[in-house]
C-alpha cells in the first residue's frame, strides 16, 4: 500500500506540473499567478480542499490532471464547488478530460445546492486531433464524437441559476468561442484589466469573417466588457483585487446550508489509529476484508451500533458518527448473497425513514452464482438491493477498497446511481468481474464455438491469448485506468478516508438532507 501511495505522489506532483516547469515560467513572467496559487487564495486561509479527480488524464493522451483543477473549498466560511482553468496545459483548452472534470464539478453544484465558482483562463476547445501522419478518412472513422452531443455545459450553468445556486465567473484570460459563455451564463463576473479577453470570435476569426480589423482589447478586452457591453460587473486591476472581488462575492450571498448538520459540534477521533488501515487489504483483494477494522478507524470514538450482526454477514450494516456527522454504513466483505441482499435492502429503508446518509464501503465481487443460489431467489433478493439503492434520495458516498465486480458494484451503489461522492483507495479494481475469470470465460466460450464447429484448437495459442485478455483485463481493472478517465471522484491515501467522507458528507449538508418513504415494486 505505501508503493501505492507513493506512486499516487509522485503523479500528483506530475499534475500540479512538475514537468511543465518552462510553461509555468512563461505563465508566472507574465505577471500571472498559477492556478493552485488562485485557488490557494480564494478558499479561506488555512482551510481544506478536497480535490476532485487530481489525476484525470492518467494513461490518455492528455496530461495528468487534465488541464483543469476541481474541488470543494471553503470560501468566506461558505463551501463552494470550484473548477478552474489550467493555462500552462495546452493554454487551458477544453479537452476531452477537462469537459468531463467541468460537467463534475457542475453536477457536484447541482446535487449539493453549493455555490459555484470558474476560474477562466482557456483558449477555448481543443482542436487538435489532425496529425500529419493521418488522412482525414481514418480521424473521421475513428472519432465518435459529434458536435451535437455537446452544449450540457451551457444548460448546466443557467440550470444552478435557475436552481437559486449562485454561479460565479473570475476571467483570468482569454475566454473564447464556447468559452465565453462560462462567464456569458454566469451569475457574477470578475474580470481582469489587461488580462481578461471575452469573444465568440477572436481577431483572426473577425478579420476572415467579416473582413473588420480589431485588436483583442477593444474586441473583447476586460475594459470594455466593464464599461460598453455590460458582461463585467467587476473590474479587478490584477488577479489579487480579482479574488477578493470574488471573496467579497460570497460574502453577500450570505449561503445558509439546507441539511441539517453535524449532531454534535466536538466529535471524538476514533479509537483506533488510521494507519492500521494499511495493511488490511491484500494486494491479490481474493483475501477477505474485516470491514469491522476499517470502520473502526474512521468513525467517532469507534462507536459502531451493528445492525443484523448474526444475520447476512458478508455485509456490514450499522449507524455511526463522522466527524459528527450521523450516517448508516453499509460494508461489503465479499460476495453478496440473498440473506445479506435482503438485509441491505432493509436498513437502506430504515436510513430513509430517518433521513440519513449512507456511506458504502466497496469489497464485493458480485452476487452469488450457482444453481442452489438461483433457486433460493439470489436475482430477486439484488434486486430489492438494487431497487433500494436506485430509489433512496438519502445522500450515498462510496468508498472502493478492493473488488468492486459486476452487479455487486451497482447494489453498493457505484457511480451510475446517483452517488454523490465515489472515492478509491490504491488498492480497488473495477471491472465486470475479475480479470483471471474473464479470462477464463472467453476462453471456455471459445473452446465450446471451436467444438460445435468440429475444429481443432491450439492450446499454446488458447493460453497465450487467455493470459493477454487476463492482463488487459486486469490494467482495465485497475484504480489508476478508472480515475484517469475520470469515473471517480479520485484515489485517497487510506488514512484520508474520515476526512475525505466528512468533507464530502459536510458537502452534501449544504441541500436538502431528506429520505424516500416510498419506493418501487419489490419483487418478493
Amino acid at each position: 500500500m505505501l508503493e501505492l501511495i507513493a506512486q499516487l505522489d509522485e503523479l500528483g506532483r506530475e499534475a500540479a506540473g512538475s514537468n511543465r516547469g518552462a510553461a509555468v515560467a512563461r505563465h508566472v513572467a507574465r505577471g500571472k499567478l498559477p492556478v493552485r496559487e488562485r485557488i490557494s487564495l480564494l478558499i479561506d486561509q488555512d482551510s481544506p480542499f478536497l480535490e476532485i479527480s487530481p489525476l484525470a488524464g492518467y494513461g490518455t493522451d492528455y496530461a495528468i490532471g487534465g488541464g483543469m483543477v476541481v474541488g470543494i473549498g471553503v470560501v468566506e466560511s461558505t463551501e463552494c464547488v470550484i473548477a478552474a482553468n489550467d493555462p500552462t496545459d495546452l493554454g487551458g483548452a477544453l479537452t476531452a478530460i477537462s469537459i468531463r472534470k467541468l460537467m463534475r464539478a457542475l453536477e457536484i453544484a447541482r446535487q449539493n445546492r453549493l455555490p459555484y465558482i470558474q476560474l477562466v483562463e482557456s483558449a477555448g476547445g481543443d482542436l487538435r486531433g489532425l496529425s500529419d501522419d493521418e488522412d482525414p478518412e481514418s480521424l473521421l472513422r475513428r472519432n465518435l464524437s459529434h458536435f451535437a452531443d455537446t452544449g450540457r455545459m451551457f444548460h448546466d450553468i443557467t440550470e444552478l441559476s435557475a436552481m437559486g445556486i449562485p454561479t460565479i465567473s473570475v476571467v483570468f484570460g482569454p475566454s473564447t468561442a464556447g468559452g465565453a459563455y462560462q462567464p456569458g451564463l454566469s451569475d457574477y463576473n470578475v474580470f481582469v484589466r489587461q488580462q481578461a479577453k471575452v469573444f465568440l470570435g477572436g481577431p483572426p476569426l473577425v478579420k476572415m469573417a467579416t473582413g473588420e480589423e480589431a485588436s483583442d482589447e477593444d474586441l473583447g478586452g476586460a475594459h470594455m466588457h466593464a464599461t460598453v457591453s455590460g458582461l463585467a460587473d467587476y473590474l479587478a486591476e490584477d488577479e489579487l483585487e480579482a479574488i477578493a472581488m470574488s471573496r467579497d462575492i460570497v460574502a453577500h450571498l450570505h449561503w445558509h446550508k439546507a441539511g441539517t448538520g453535524p449532531v454534535t459540534l466536538e466529535p471524538e477521533p476514533p479509537a483506533y489509529s488510521a494507519d492500521g488501515l494499511l495493511g488490511l487489504i491484500s494486494a491479490d483483494l481474493k483475501s477477505p476484508v474485516e470491514m469491522l477494522e476499517v470502520i473502526a478507524r474512521i468513525v467517532d470514538g469507534s462507536r459502531f451500533e451493528e445492525f443484523k450482526s448474526m444475520y447476512g454477514t458478508t455485509l456490514v450494516c450499522g449507524w455511526a458518527t463522522i466527524h459528527g456527522f450521523a450516517v448508516g454504513i453499509l460494508a461489503s466483505n465479499g460476495v453478496l448473497f440473498s440473506d445479506s441482499s435482503e438485509k441491505a435492502t432493509q436498513f437502506i429503508q430504515l436510513c430513509n425513514q430517518i433521513d440519513t446518509p449512507l456511506i458504502f464501503l466497496q469489497h464485493v465481487t458480485g452476487y452469488m452464482v450457482g444453481k442452489d443460489y438461483e433457486r433460493q431467489g439470489i436475482i430477486k433478493h439484488g434486486s430489492q438491493m438494487i431497487n433500494a439503492v436506485s430509489n433512496s434520495t438519502v445522500p450515498h458516498i462510496t468508498v472502493i477498497l478492493g473488488a468492486s465486480y459486476g452487479a455487486g458494484n451497482y447494489g453498493m451503489s457505484g457511480r451510475a446511481f446517483d452517488t454523490r461522492f465515489v472515492f478509491l483507495w490504491p488498492s480497488a479494481k473495477i471491472a465486470i468481474m475479475g480479470p483471471k475469470q474473464m479470462a477464463g470465460v472467453m476462453s471456455l466460450v471459445r473452446k465450446a464455438q471451436a467444438q460445435r464447429q468440429g475444429a481443432q484448437l491450439d492450446e499454446h495459442k488458447e493460453a497465450s491469448f487467455t493470459e493477454a485478455v487476463e492482463n488487459f483485463a486486469e490494467a482495465q481493472s485497475r484504480a489508476l485506468y478508472a480515475t484517469g478517465r475520470v469515473v471517480d471522484d479520485g484515489i485517497i491515501d487510506p488514512r484520508d478516508t474520515r476526512s475525505a467522507l466528512a468533507m464530502a458528507l459536510s458537502a452534501c449538508h449544504s441541500g436538502p438532507v431528506v429520505g424516500e418513504r416510498r419506493f418501487g415494486v419489490f419483487r418478493l
